[in-house]
């Protein structure tokens, strides 16, 4: 074993729950360096699974993306909200009992694999309805869902996502077709999906695993539902958020780590200490004067960061809206 193996951050969790897009991969292209530090994490004995809220895809349909990608994949590592919605559903009703599934073929596998059966329509009145996204649904389907709804149904989604981005631009997600739903009975679902708890705790059972690490580039997504689960959580920056974006984080939306990319899980991860209010890591620090953070570090400098989030979340532990507070970095002259 060598030193940084030896030292990886890795090695602390039985497994990394990994988020795709942002994560693994932006558009069509694996991102620089992400496949190859997935692939290493089997060197170390560290299992890996894939963390998605898409509900119509197959976990194998994922894998094989995954596997062209270049990155290690098989169906089994595949967790989507489909599977996670039929789990919690099956904690609510009874086996036997009648599902009205409204979304894909895959989404209605899941449901009879729980011992429950799938049907189509609310007539007569089914036990439960479990929503989930399918490009050919209609107005006839979420119709079919609202009766249910309205009857008195176990309602849950796999997930709340009001859009999700195609080729051609951003398109209406599972979360709007439940809204719909919503806005005719008056009622609210279960979800299953990011950023509720339960699809990164069916991954951990499945896996085995009482110790994960979930890695994510979305604070109101993966690191939220990661913190919900009880689980260490790490943002990487090379999706959607920033490090500006964590420091300025609600309190739940908080991660335990700050990653530049995916090898990070194969080096030592820096301790940050405080001393009197001075907030270290690495060569860097940052304190909290007049409602300022002052980071003794560039702007570009990652230890200064996670000095600087520490700092300020420490002067402020309850923080209900984002709010990014005055910066001040060493190396220039003004404030922002």
């Amino acid at each position: 074993m060598s030193e940084a193996e030896g030292t990886a951050l890795a090695r602390h969790y039985g497994a990394v729950l990994a988020d795709l897009d942002g994560v693994v991969y932006a558009g069509p292209s694996a991102i620089p360096g992400a496949t190859e530090a997935l692939e290493k994490l089997g060197d170390l004995g560290v299992a890996l699974a894939y963390i998605t809220n898409n509900a119509s895809r197959s976990s194998a349909e994922v894998a094989a993306h995954l596997r062209e990608l270049g990155a290690p994949a098989t169906a089994e590592q595949v967790f989507g909200s489909a599977l996670a919605g039929a789990e919690l559903l099956a904690t609510q009703v009874a086996r036997g009992a009648t599902v009205l599934v409204t979304g894909s073929a895959v989404l209605a596998q899941h449901v009879a694999e729980q011992g429950l059966v799938p049907v189509t329509t609310a007539d007569p009145l089914p036990d439960a309805v479990i929503q989930g996204f399918e490009p050919s649904l209609g107005w006839k389907d979420l119709a079919e869902a609202a009766f249910a709804v309205a009857g008195g149904a176990v309602w849950v989604a796999t997930n709340t996502d009001m859009s999700i981005p195609q080729a051609r631009g951003i398109a209406p997600g599972n979360g709007t077709l439940v809204a719909a739903v919503s806005a005719a009975t008056g009622k609210t679902p279960m979800v299953a999906g990011k950023p509720e708890a339960q699809l990164f705790t069916t991954a951990s059972t499945h896996l085995g695993v009482d110790k994960a690490l979930v890695v994510g580039d979305r604070l109101d997504t993966d690191i939220l539902g990661g913190n919900r689960a009880g689980m260490a959580t790490a943002l990487v920056l090379t999706g959607v958020d920033t490090a500006a974006n964590a420091l300025a984080a609600v309190t739940d939306q908080r991660p335990t780590y700050l990653f530049a990319d995916l090898d990070q899980l194969h080096r030592s991860y820096p301790d940050v200490t405080n001393e009197d209010g001075v907030f270290t890591c690495g060569e860097s620090s940052a304190t909290v004067e007049g409602g300022v953070v002052i980071m003794g570090g560039g702007r570009e400098d990652l230890d200064a960061w996670r000095a600087g989030c520490a700092a300020w979340w420490a002067a402020c532990p309850q923080q209900d809206t984002a709010t990014l507070p005055p910066l001040r970095f060493s190396d220039e002259d003004t404030q922002i």
